[in-house]
């Protein structure tokens, strides 16, 4: 049976030169790098060269790189510590309502010592409008947290309007950009933010290994205490197998930028315009053009994407239906409730998320597969039957 691996959004596949790059520290160059002898020395120096090849992926100085366990932790971090930081100028944060959990979650947390959270809506594309944002802030806002990208609907944010909006209230800008770096060109300088998170699993880096971008002179409260690691900002001992694993996966992103988005691009573009012209009552969720080039996400009307995923599988192939974070949960998409989508159509979402490994001839299987299924399941559906009872009794 022919595999194919549509789910990237969860996680990407780690390259063969990322794994070549990790094999010696997970064998013979095993020392901590905070010892002071030549095992840690060699820790120490690809530590340290792997926070230069990640900086230099964002346009930033290796300095501001700061080493976390996963994209979750660094947007915990970004978000506790920074506001935990600016607390003595206010306790008002600005979110979008499109946010990831570990962002949305973490201010609740901060709910509880006496934050407040405005969440700023979206349009039907999954779109944040810069004057909504402007018109969220207040006197005592101290953070700001808009993501770059949409990973469930890859709408792709106006960060760089949102930053010169943000700048003029004084408040710390911070952007989740896990679903964006590495895929798509990020420059800190550019996006003009303060705080950026990503994750090394999301551009076919190792799991278990992310960073936080924080630029010079901005204050954070440390996540973890302990030590001295990572400035005396995150304690615990480096993981340097796969801190080194990133810095090859960003190494080799700067690099192919331009040949993965064009790949990614056309191959996406064959699944956005084939699905629904295949399947009736289907649409293209998020942002028409300005979404993330592996994204294909979609609603398919009067059936659960749970029940289209598990039809998938036993065909070979791997999508998801919901955000990576809920889709266990069966429960509609928060994303989708806020660009408007009802609650039962929301069900039906249905995500590809294409990869490097993919290739043309995966979208066609997948264009041939889909529709069977789609017919099957619309056949057992009650809500499909009572479209088609009342259609009928229109004509």
């Amino acid at each position: 049976m022919r595999k194919v691996y549509l789910d990237n959004a969860a996680t990407t596949p780690l390259l063969p030169e990322v794994f070549e790059a990790m094999v010696p520290y997970l064998k013979d160059m095993y020392g901590n790098p905070q010892s002071l002898h030549s095992w840690g020395d060699d820790a120490r120096e690809a530590v340290e060269e792997a926070r230069g090849k990640v900086a230099a992926l964002l346009g930033a100085d290796s300095d501001e790189i700061i080493f976390t366990g996963s994209g979750t932790e660094s947007n915990n971090f970004a978000v506790k510590g920074l506001a935990m930081a600016q607390q003595s100028k206010g306790k008002h944060i600005v979110a979008s309502a499109i946010e990831h959990f570990s962002v949305l979650h973490s201010i609740r947390s901060l709910e509880k010592q006496g934050f407040e959270l405005t969440e700023v809506p979206v349009d039907k594309h999954g779109l944040v409008d810069p004057e909504e944002v402007a018109r969220s802030i207040r006197d005592d806002t101290v953070l700001v947290s808009i993501m770059t990208a949409n990973t469930e609907v890859g709408t792709i944010q106006p960060i760089g309007d949102i930053s010169r909006v943000v700048k003029k209230s004084g408040a710390i800008f911070h952007t989740d950009a896990v679903a964006a770096v590495g895929t798509i060109p990020v420059d800190v300088g550019e996006l003009g933010v303060d705080a950026l998170s990503l994750a090394g699993n999301q551009f076919y880096g190792p799991k278990g290994v992310g960073a936080l971008w924080i630029k010079k002179g901005v204050r954070i409260i440390p996540f973890l205490e302990g030590g001295v690691q990572e400035g005396g900002r995150r304690a615990g001992t480096e993981n340097v197998p796969a801190i080194v694993g990133l810095g090859r996966a960003a190494e080799l992103a700067g690099a192919e930028m331009k040949s993965r988005i064009e790949h990614l691009s056309s191959i996406r573009d064959k699944l956005i315009e084939g699905l629904p012209s295949r399947i009736e009552h289907s649409f293209l969720t998020g942002h028409p053009t300005q979404r993330l080039p592996g994204n294909a996400s979609f609603c398919i009307e009067f059936i659960e994407g749970e029940s289209m995923l598990m039809l998938l599988g036993h065909q070979g192939i791997a999508a998801a239906s919901g955000s990576a974070c809920t889709s266990r949960a069966l429960k509609a998409s928060h994303v989708l409730l806020a660009m408007g989508i009802p609650h039962e159509v929301a069900h039906g979402s249905l995500l590809f998320s294409l990869g490097v490994t993919n290739s043309m001839e995966d979208i066609e299987y997948v264009l041939e597969i889909l529709p069977p299924i789609v017919d099957r399941l619309r056949s057992m559906s009650p809500l499909y039957a009572k479209y088609s009872k009342e259609r009928n009794r229109g004509n």
